[in-house]
């Protein structure tokens, strides 16, 4: 889905659009409670990382891809294939270590992959996907497609060295693809300000002679802007971009069930971010411009709310592998 505002001066927003972004960042939030839940009372294992408060920076780019554009991920991970549109109950399953799930139990929270919504990969490893989109993005290009592959990372992966790497070949080869940084000024308990000399991230983007851009990350119109914008440059053959999306997480950096983690924030810093929340900003528009209504709005979080339910029950439901299957999806 590639169209978005219409007329106006860019002030109106197409109804099947908004729906989308509504309805896609309220799966990402719902299915995320859920979880926080299910990790509170012991009954989800491992550990998890929410995006909660950073629906609008996903949604609003994925929204700008195609249905065969593909992306990558890092390991605060389940909101990308959820903004690319992928089915909760095998996500949900995935999580819990279950056999029907995305990744048939052995990949978990981390390390999710859905090929039918050209989700690719996310991993534990910062910046470990970057690569991967770039290689995505020559596969493209060697096949003769005008396919674009989205690149999620966080503001932690700036500092590492295959960030350089990734944006110089991307750059050097034209590549199509977008480099999208969720901004969300922590990389887990050290502020970016404290490891990084220019606080500027799009501004980097200079350095390898491609366009930079810096959005508002709670601002799902925004970011969906800034990225249709970049993936249409990538789609004509322009090469990649660096968007810098400045967001916020409103959990820990990770849920572990209980576990005490350091004093790194304070309570005003997350409450004045909590006064900008994604999902509570669009809906206020939506109302306003008379998209959706109230009543419309509630149906669909309650719409929403059934479906994570249903994810849920799919995922208990689910069997454990069976210890032969460490031997399938490897090359012999």
């Amino acid at each position: 889905m590639t169209s978005g505002r219409s007329g106006g001066g860019g002030n109106a927003l197409a109804p099947e659009l908004a729906r989308a972004m509504l309805g896609r960042m309220l799966r990402i939030r719902l299915f995320e409670e859920a979880v926080a839940d299910l990790k509170a009372r012991a009954v989800m294992p491992g550990a998890t990382h929410l995006s909660i408060g950073q629906e609008a920076a996903i949604v609003g780019a994925c929204l700008a891809l195609r249905d065969d554009d593909y992306l990558t991920g890092t390991h605060r991970s389940h909101g990308h294939p959820i903004g690319k549109g992928a089915r909760l109950g095998p996500l949900m399953a995935e999580l819990f270590g279950k056999a029907n799930g995305v990744c048939k139990g052995m990949g978990g929270s981390m390390h999710l992959a859905d090929f039918s919504v050209g989700s690719l990969g996310e991993s534990g490893i910062v910046g470990g996907l970057m690569p991967i989109a770039v290689g995505a993005g020559l596969s493209a290009r060697m096949r003769g497609t005008d396919q674009v592959c989205l690149c999620f990372f966080g503001d932690g992966a700036v500092n590492e060295g295959v960030f350089h790497e990734s944006l110089n070949l991307a750059a050097t080869w034209k590549l199509p693809v977008v480099f999208l940084c969720e901004n969300n000024g922590y990389a887990m308990f050290t502020r970016h300000g404290s490891t990084s000399a220019d606080g500027d991230i799009a501004g980097r983007a200079a350095g390898y002679a491609m366009p930079g851009a810096k959005v508002d990350g709670q601002d799902v119109e925004a970011v969906h802007d800034a990225v249709r914008e970049a993936v249409a440059r990538a789609r004509s053959g322009k090469g990649p971009t660096l968007v810098e999306a400045v967001t916020y997480r409103y959990c820990e950096h990770s849920e572990f069930g209980g576990m005490t983690l350091p004093t790194y924030r304070d309570a005003r810093e997350i409450e004045d971010w909590r006064e900008r929340d994604p999902i509570a900003l669009f809906e206020t528009r939506l109302a306003s411009m008379q998209v959706l209504s109230n009543a419309e709005m509630a149906a669909m979080r309650g719409e929403v709310a059934e479906e994570v339910a249903a994810s849920i029950a799919f995922a208990q439901a689910g069997e454990d592998p069976v210890p032969s299957a460490l031997f399938d999806c490897v090359y012999g």
